[in-house]
């Protein structure tokens, strides 16, 4: 198995380059190279349906961070 190189890791400081979230900074939470995508923290905020779970008992409407593709950041410092 081959790895795929990235230009981001995981915990490096990114700047969002193109898309509606231009211009917005945050920390890398998660590369996902073999689809292209990473999640920064903070930057394009999803809302998820959540089932009732014993760590989530009311269940609801929960934010989470969702992807960006890996082409439109661009590493700061």
């Amino acid at each position: 198995m081959s790895r795929i190189k990235t230009h981001v890791k995981k915990g490096d400081e990114v700047e969002i380059i193109t898309g509606n979230h231009k211009g917005k900074r945050g920390t890398v939470l998660l590369v996902n190279a073999a689809k292209g995508q990473v999640v920064v923290e903070g930057a394009r905020p999803v809302k998820k349906a959540v089932r009732p779970s014993e760590a989530n008992p009311s269940g609801g409407i929960e934010t989470i961070d969702g992807a960006v593709h890996i082409s439109n950041v661009k590493k700061v410092g």
